[in-house]
Parts: C-alpha cells; sequence; structure tokens
C-alpha cells in the first residue's frame, strides 16, 4: 500500500468514526440540556467539494427522510448531522439573517418550540435554542441565510522584549507608549492589580451580567458626565488579567517588570469568559456587536482576541469570523492567536484566526537568550496553516509567547493551580503577582501593543496597512511559511515602516496545482495593491519564490522543497476532502478554548481540557 493510499483509507475511516461520534454523544439526561462534542475535521467541511450527503451519515434512521438540500446548504457541518438526527434534544444555534430580523420572527420560533436567547442591533444575527427536529424548518425560511452552531467558549519577560525588538527606554522609539489609543481585550476580565489603573472599565457579557444598552443616549450621557457604565472589574480565571498585562502592564507593582509595550494605552476589558475559562459564542458576538456600536466613545483602535474556536465551516459563514471583521472594516485591529495545535501539524489554525482580513499570530520560542536570535524557532504547539477549508497561508507572523511574565490577580483559577510559575520580583510581597504562561494567548497582545504604538504614532493608518506594515517589516527565520507566517514581530522595523495599503490586505490563498506536485499562493503584490507588498518581500527574503511559474495572478512553491511530507500536499483526495492528518481533530462543539492544553486529549473530548500548556522549555 503506498503512503497515498494508507493515508486515504485512513481519511475514509476517520470520517466514518468522526460523524458516528458526533450523533452518539448529543444526549439529554435528567431534564438538562447536553452540548453536541467533538465533532472531527473530517466532517466539519461543508465548503469542500466532495463532502458526504447527509443522508449517509452514521447514526441517521433508516426511516427518517434526509432533510432538504435547501435547507441543507444554510447550515454548518455539525448543524446538518443533528437535523439528520432529529428528536427533541434542544440544540443552541446562531441564526445569521439576509436582512435584520423583525419582531414577528421570535413568534417563528417559539412555535418551532424555540426561544431567542439573545439579539443583536449591529449583526443581522440572533442566538436562539430550538429542537434538533425544528431545525429543517427553521433553515427553510427565506430571510434565514445561515445556521451556526452556538458553541459553549473556554481560554487558550525581558527576553521576548529583546526578541521582538521593543524599543529600549531612551531611544527615540521609545517615546511611543500607546497614549490615547483604546484596546479592548476580549476574555476572561481584568482583575484589579496594582499594574493596572482604577479607571479602566470592564464590560461582563457573562450570562447577561451587562447588556448593551439599545439606546445611544445612555453611552453619550455616561461619556458626557465622566461615569462609569461598566460593571465591576474582576477575572476569578486571571487568563484575561495576565493577556492585559503583556499588552499594557505598568509594572507598577514590581518596579516596572514586567512593564507592556503599550503602557499608556486605556484598556476596556470584555469579558466573555468564565470562572473555569469558558463561555459561549452568543456571547463573544454580543460583545463585538457592542464595541461595533459604542468602541469609538472608548477610542478603541485595537481588538484583542486570545481565544478561538474550531472550525467548521468557511470563514465566508462562520458567525464569529464575520463578527470580528465587522469591527476590522469598521476601523478596528483585530489581533487573534492562531490555537496551540501545531503538535498535530498543518491545517490547525483555529477560528475566527481563519479570516483573511484579521492579524494572526503564531507563537515564537526564544529560548530566553534576548537578542541571540541564533536559538529561537517556532513554537512546537503553535497552529500551522493552511486554514481548514479555505486554505488561507496562516499565521500571518509570530511573536514571542514562550514563557512570557506578566501580571496575575489574588485568588484567580490560574494562580491558585499554577503556583509554581510564579515570577521572583524584587519588591517585597509581589512574588505571587508575577505568573510565567506560555502560548499563542500570550504572543498576541505582544502584536496588540504593537499596533497601538503604530496608531499613537500616526492615527490615520487602516487596519490594513498596519497588517501589511507588521508582516514586511517582521524579522524573516529559517521557517516554514504556514508556521511563522511573515517572520518574528519587529516593533522597532515596524513603527519605521512606510507604505500604505489601498484596500485589503488580506492573507493570501494556498491551492495544489493541477499540473504537477506544487502548492500555489497568491501574489500579495496584486491582492494588496503594489510591488512594495510582493510575496518576496513578506516570507523569507524571497528565496523560496520559483518565479516562472503562476498562478493566475500569483506565484507558487516546490512543496517538496517547503516540506519533508509533501507527497500529503500533492495529493488531491486529500486537499479536496480535508482530511490531511490522521490526527488532525478539532473541538467542534464550539469551545472558544483559550490556547493552552497539556496533551492531545482534549482534541477528542471536551472534558479532557486543562489549563497548562506543554510549553517548550
Amino acid at each position: 500500500m503506498t503512503k497515498q493510499d494508507f493515508c486515504a483509507a485512513t481519511a475514509a475511516v476517520l470520517g466514518f468514526l468522526a460523524t458516528a461520534l458526533a450523533v452518539s454523544e448529543l444526549v439529554t439526561a435528567g431534564g438538562t440540556t447536553a452540548q453536541p462534542v467533538a465533532t472531527p475535521i473530517a466532517a466539519v467541511a461543508p465548503s469542500l467539494p466532495e463532502a458526504r450527503s447527509d443522508d449517509a451519515r452514521p447514526g441517521v434512521a433508516a426511516d427518517r427522510p434526509a432533510i432538504s438540500a435547501a435547507a441543507s446548504e444554510k447550515m454548518s457541518a455539525p448543524l446538518k448531522a443533528l437535523a439528520a438526527t432529529g428528536g427533541s434534544q434542544p440544540v443552541s444555534v446562531i441564526v445569521t439573517y439576509a436582512e435584520h430580523p423583525q419582531a414577528l420572527e421570535a413568534n417563528r420560533i417559539a412555535a418551532l418550540g424555540g426561544e431567542v436567547l439573545r439579539s443583536y442591533h449591529a449583526f443581522s444575527m440572533r442566538a436562539i435554542r430550538v429542537p434538533a427536529s425544528a431545525l429543517e424548518d427553521l433553515a427553510l425560511a427565506g430571510n434565514v441565510s445561515r445556521l451556526s452552531l452556538d458553541a459553549p467558549v473556554q481560554a487558550t519577560s525581558t527576553a521576548a522584549r529583546l526578541t521582538a525588538k521593543i524599543p529600549a527606554a531612551g531611544t527615540a522609539l521609545s517615546a511611543w507608549t500607546g497614549d490615547n489609543v483604546g484596546i479592548a481585550v476580549l476574555d476572561s476580565g481584568l482583575a484589579t492589580h496594582g499594574d493596572f489603573p482604577a479607571a479602566a472599565e470592564q464590560f461582563d457579557f457573562v450570562d447577561k451580567e451587562f447588556e448593551c444598552p439599545a439606546d445611544p443616549e445612555v453611552f453619550f450621557e455616561a461619556y458626557y458626565h465622566n461615569e462609569r457604565i461598566g460593571t465591576d472589574r474582576r477575572d476569578p480565571y486571571g487568563h484575561g488579567t495576565h493577556v492585559a498585562g503583556i499588552i499594557a502592564g505598568r509594572g507598577d507593582a514590581s518596579l516596572g517588570k514586567p512593564q507592556g509595550p503599550a503602557r499608556d494605552a486605556d484598556l476596556l476589558s470584555v469579558r466573555v469568559l468564565d470562572d473555569q475559562g469558558r463561555g459561549v459564542t452568543s456571547d463573544a458576538l454580543a460583545a463585538m456587536d457592542c464595541l461595533l456600536r459604542y468602541g469609538h466613545y472608548f477610542n478603541i483602535r485595537v481588538v484583542n482576541v486570545s481565544l478561538g474556536k474550531s472550525i467548521d465551516e468557511s470563514n465566508a459563514t462562520d458567525p464569529l469570523v464575520k463578527a470580528a471583521e465587522a469591527l476590522w472594516d469598521a476601523g478596528m485591529v483585530v489581533v487573534v492567536a492562531a490555537g496551540n495545535y501545531g503538535r498535530d501539524g498543518h491545517m490547525t489554525i483555529t477560528s475566527p484566526a481563519n479570516s483573511r482580513k484579521l492579524i494572526t499570530v503564531g507563537s515564537l520560542t526564544d529560548n530566553g537568550t534576548g537578542d541571540d536570535f541564533s536559538d529561537d524557532y517556532v513554537s512546537s504547539y503553535s497552529s500551522m496553516g493552511p486554514t481548514l477549508g479555505d486554505h488561507v497561508l496562516k499565521p500571518d507572523l509570530v511573536a514571542p509567547g514562550n514563557r512570557v511574565v506578566a501580571a496575575i490577580p489574588d485568588g484567580a483559577k490560574l494562580h491558585a493551580d499554577l503556583a509554581d510559575r510564579f515570577v521572583a520580583c524584587p519588591v517585597s510581597g509581589c512574588n505571587d503577582h508575577y505568573l510565567e504562561l506560555s502560548g499563542t494567548s500570550m504572543a498576541a497582545p505582544l502584536v496588540s501593543a504593537a499596533a497601538a504604538l503604530m496608531l499613537e504614532k500616526d492615527p490615520s493608518l487602516t487596519p490594513a496597512t498596519i497588517k501589511a506594515r507588521l508582516m514586511r517589516s517582521a524579522r524573516k527565520i529559517d521557517a516554514e511559511p504556514t508556521a511563522a507566517g511573515a517572520g518574528v514581530l519587529d516593533v522597532e522595523a515596524a513603527l519605521s515602516a512606510t507604505g500604505i495599503v489601498n484596500g485589503e490586505a488580506l492573507s493570501p490563498l494556498m491551492a495544489r496545482s493541477d499540473e504537477g506536485e506544487v502548492i500555489l499562493v497568491e501574489d500579495t503584490a496584486q491582492l494588496w495593491g503594489g510591488n512594495a507588498w510582493a510575496n518576496g518581500y513578506l516570507w523569507a527574503d524571497g528565496y523560496l519564490w520559483a518565479d516562472g511559474y503562476l498562478w493566475a495572478d500569483g506565484y507558487l512553491w516546490s512543496d517538496g522543497y517547503l516540506w519533508s511530507d509533501g507527497y500529503l500536499w500533492s495529493d488531491g483526495y486529500l486537499w479536496a476532502d480535508g482530511y490531511l492528518w490522521a490526527d488532525g481533530y478539532l473541538w467542534a462543539d464550539g469551545y472558544l478554548w483559550a490556547d493552552a492544553v497539556t496533551d492531545y486529549a482534549p482534541l477528542y473530548r471536551t472534558s479532557a481540557a486543562s489549563t497548562t500548556l506543554q510549553d517548550d522549555r
């Protein structure tokens, strides 16, 4: 048996087991609502050309009619499985409408045995719960354009400053500290800590603790009278405080060490994860909906998203991607952690990091050797591209994310669970105020901070131009572009960069050539509107590009040169079905895990999720 035959056979078996698992774990017990669990990637690629029809799914009753094609094409893959199975078990769904739904839509949902959980103002979406048997009727309404699973969601040093080339104190570029730039941190909250000003506000969307006002006058009056309108600041998990510390921690509790690059930025904590680091997609959407409407009151120019969920549909229909892109289109730079599944191979980028617009950040391990870059490498856990289904070249760049030191609040879960990660402090009594964590969750905030410094220096910059400058100025390293992106964050070079993108700085698509065993990549010069942004300037000095070959308006790589296991890339069956990796499972129940796991078990069952990462030492 050839390697290709073996992979194809393995993929077929995985496809069968995947759908069987997805169906078998959809149960209710004791009158409580059960959540759909652990759908593998083999069953979650609705946009791929050779996907199986729903009536062929294992576990579907033989006498149950197949759902109609008109309904099926509007559903993400997990919901197709649920609709085909039927039954009375309740299913939480994000409904995307062609036009904003009218009040009578709530009556229609009620008639189907469902209820509206959340409505949104800026998005033509609703979060609802209906019986699985009603999914087909729900989808067939003319104004409904998409049904997606509403997923429960969980959270994922001096040397780092030198590696990212953050301007040293006393240099000309150190004058930029993020002053008057608003940064929203979507995470588990922001606790009281000596490194953050008391004035920082928090909006808590967990369990509807905070409801975004429908009347803009509420925000205007509070803003005019300088009144707090948010909720009390808290972070019982600790992840959000650590992320915020990497961005803008002042270091006041430790005589200035550690200190975030954007220490003078204005932080807004947007809490979407609970005291276990979990939440639901619909709460994340509510948070983004509120930021889209009222973010300008806080001058929000940067949004950090150090969380992500599995990819179970195209980035063109994923509600979380669409909501994040709406913030981007409104002028906010959205920075997203790539995910921590690099040990499982390629196509492990999570959502919404699979967006072509947003800045996706992987992690670099710098080995704590400061400005000696010779031993730096892409962290073993950092998720790799291309993205599942859409085949977008990701991440966009990497930043130091291994064993990064930042603030941790007293009493937080991570504070209690990871006492061995406390970092010594020069001030008496503060030795348990700082914690060492690893992950792409820790890399993304450094890029968010860099974006804030760039916006302080030039407030007219668009998100697309900031992304392009960050990528072009990144320090090039000897690593696959699907692992390292355009290279390592270089804050000094980004602040000194010039060049404007007119339009979108879309991350390029990748594809398999029909004319040979080569992988094609779109030409960023044409995508971004100028030769200054050509592929050769963005990725690894251009020596990887074979100039003699063209993909319409793009360039290509020879897969055998870039990837040692190139046979996987040249097999058309694997590309078409998206089954590339035998162990390439993701959490398809949509948990937005803060990208930190200790082993592969969580990739198969959500109950095995943990809070610590087996990092690079």
